[in-house]
């Protein structure tokens, strides 16, 4: 779950989040609702692998934390959280339960620091895979399966859990605190850098909501998303165009 550290506390941060959810539920209509429905089962498939794929690297490196703490599962009940469930739904970013680990465990000749790295990027690397089976599962119905509304309808299903995917993995490589992508950007960094990112961290997760609630963090977002939605479908289309 995201932390906001003193910057904004945790009462202030779920009353806005709550409003944005509002929002997207008053303007809701009943193509929304459809999508919703299309869009839970693969928000807990793509949840449920990040907080894993994090677990299940921090446990090869050493660190047995998340394996004391029961995340060494794709049991979602262990990995989703509620609150930051509903949001992703409704207002487009959310989170799961956080992947507690203790550096001082790992176990790897590599260093703390890339070790860290390694487990904050296994989660949106996990998306990232999962995103390109299913496009190559996309392009086997389309191909192979009958012309019939229950496969239009399970086509629909496959291309969202493709979108949530890349959508959630390239998310969580912004380089800003609390997102993975802060911990794995600190390992090219130089040092002056690292420090001015560890005093100005609360200021930084300040501005990661105000793009969020100004809808910047979309602006900014979604063209990234796109480009390598259509780059994932091109080459998957044209392995099928080819060889097929």
């Amino acid at each position: 779950m995201f932390f906001f550290g003193n910057g904004i506390d945790r009462k202030t941060l779920y009353i806005i989040l709550a409003v944005l959810v509002a929002i997207s539920l008053i303007n809701a209509g009943t193509g929304f609702w459809i999508q919703t429905i299309l869009t839970i089962p693969a928000v807990v498939l793509a949840m449920t692998f990040h907080e894993f794929a994090h677990a299940y690297t921090a446990d090869k490196l050493g660190d047995t934390t998340p394996r004391a703490q029961g995340r060494l599962t794709l049991n979602p009940a262990s990995h989703i959280d509620p609150f930051g469930f509903v949001l992703l739904l409704f207002a487009g970013v959310g989170w799961g339960k956080p992947v507690m680990i203790d550096p001082n465990n790992f176990t790897s000749n590599k260093s703390r620091q890339t070790c860290e790295a390694l487990v904050s990027l296994a989660g949106p690397l996990m998306n990232f895979i999962l995103a390109i089976v299913f496009t190559f599962i996309y392009y086997v119905l389309w191909n192979f399966a009958s012309n019939t509304q229950l496969i239009t309808i399970l086509l629909l299903f496959v291309q969202c859990i493709i979108t949530i995917n890349i959508g959630l993995g390239v998310f969580n490589l912004i380089p800003l605190p609390p997102l993975d992508g802060e911990k794995i950007f600190r390992q090219i960094l130089p040092y002056n850098a690292i420090e001015w990112l560890d005093r100005n961290a609360n200021t930084l997760q300040l501005v990661f909501m105000l793009l969020w609630i100004t809808g910047l963090l979309g602006v900014i977002v979604s063209p990234v998303i796109s480009f390598f939605s259509n780059l994932l479908f091109g080459s998957v289309g044209w392995i099928f165009g080819t060889f097929l």
